[in-house]
């Protein structure tokens, strides 16, 4: 039976990464998928870049901080911790990070198909976070061929099936930051009510089309990770981290 481990969302947390990439190894997968986001964090991003660099078996896929990591200069506290970090080696490693990755009839992306920075699952308004409905997914995937879509970008584990275009699309939630907030494109909170470190796991049976979807959870020293957000002066991120949900303002 083949499989393969979805990863995403690390965003410089290493001891998430490296409780994962433990249960991974215990379970023999050898295919590992990451969706990206990895190093946009105050807690080890350059630890975090060697770890996956070290490995020959992951596919990774550019994610919307990626991407802003690549930039010269953003007004971004975390970018500012982050960026002054990474060498001319990792920069060049972040480089190479695919849009988008098919395998079989699997769809790997970190936001939607066709964007980093747009959720699939979920649309943002003023009265906050929604999830869409099956008609507008049905409208979005309609030119989408694969039968599954493994995304991340929320941070939000869930699988949702759309009947019409019979798609199954697997938010695979997030390794190393499990609630966050953003302004854009509306201010929205983002929380998995939860501090474990979240993947996800394909098994294909080879006598037809279909993939079992394992959503994991692992437990972690997450005080530990939070205390080294806290000594980089984000406690934001610590409150995240350790609880899984967004701190009040």
């Amino acid at each position: 039976m083949q499989s393969i481990a979805v990863i995403s969302d690390v965003h410089a947390n290493l001891l998430a990464l490296d409780a994962v990439l433990k249960d991974i190894s215990e379970r023999k997968i050898e295919r590992i998928v990451n969706l990206g986001d990895v190093l946009f964090g105050p807690l080890d991003p350059v630890g975090t870049a060697k770890r996956l660099m070290e490995l020959d078996h992951v596919v990774n896929i550019m994610g919307n901080c990626d991407e802003i990591l690549l930039r010269s200069n953003v007004n971004s506290l975390t970018y500012q911790f982050v960026h002054p970090l990474l060498s001319k080696e990792i920069l060049d490693w972040i480089f190479t990070f695919k849009k988008t990755w098919f395998f079989e009839n699997l769809l790997f992306c970190h936001g939607t198909p066709v964007s980093n920075e747009r959720y699939l699952l979920e649309e943002t308004t003023t009265a906050g976070v929604t999830y869409k409905s099956v008609e507008h997914l049905d409208e979005e995937l309609v030119e989408v061929q694969s039968d599954y879509i493994l995304c991340g970008h929320s941070h939000v584990s869930k699988t949702v099936f759309v009947p019409k275009t019979r798609k199954a699309i697997v938010n695979v939630g997030s390794v190393g930051l499990p609630a966050y907030d953003d302004e854009q494109p509306t201010p929205h909170c983002m929380e998995s009510l939860s501090p474990y470190a979240k993947y996800v796991i394909l098994k294909k049976n080879n006598n037809n089309n279909h993939w079992l979807i394992e959503h994991i959870q692992v437990p972690y020293d997450w005080d530990r990770a939070s205390d080294m957000a806290q000594q980089n002066a984000r406690n934001d991120y610590a409150y995240a981290i350790k609880t899984g949900r967004v701190q009040e303002r």
